[in-house]
């Protein structure tokens, strides 16, 4: 079993909190707008870290992080990216080959929206953490924490911060 802290949208800003909230988890993913290089530096040296860039993001992390990320996690097929759209609305670049070879997660940030949705017609969980950073329309600043295990997403848990709590720019 490994546990996942899912976040997306920092905008260049890291909840204070998310150290606390992440302590216990064996990796963090990023599902893009990660927004500053120091931000992808924080989290890296804290816990094992995998990222996608999103559409504001520089050079410099766009050289770091690709804009899609398909891996294996204990026997799950995982695709994460950052404009992928939700079940029912995928967005176009990306329909044609979740068709194709759908995951059995796919997480996508970008709206800022929350949602933890089973997409029925292709077998996949979809997760968007919605957003973490100042940056938005978004009132609650949302993490979120779930375990994989043989193939399976357990435990899915919504962390709902503060919308203008605090933060550190890094």
């Amino acid at each position: 079993m490994i546990r996942i802290g899912l976040m997306s949208d920092t905008h260049g800003v890291l909840p204070d909190q998310l150290f606390e909230y992440f302590q216990k988890v064996d990796e963090i993913w990023h599902a893009g707008d990660i927004g500053s290089v120091s931000v992808a530096d924080s989290l890296e040296s804290f816990k094992p870290f995998r990222a996608v860039y999103g559409n504001v993001d520089g050079n410099e992390l766009r050289a770091r992080y690709p804009l899609d990320l398909r891996f294996r996690v204990e026997d799950l097929a995982v695709w994460m990216t950052h404009i992928g759209g939700y079940p029912g609305k995928y967005a176009p670049s990306v329909a044609p080959r979740i068709r194709a070879q759908p995951p059995g997660l796919f997480i996508s940030g970008h709206s800022h929206i929350l949602k933890i949705i089973p997409d029925p017609a292709l077998g996949l969980l979809h997760i968007n953490p919605g957003a973490c950073g100042n940056e938005g329309w978004h009132r609650a600043r949302t993490l979120v924490r779930f375990s994989v295990e043989a193939g399976r997403v357990l435990n899915p848990e919504v962390i709902e911060l503060p919308r203008n709590g605090p933060i550190q720019s890094r």
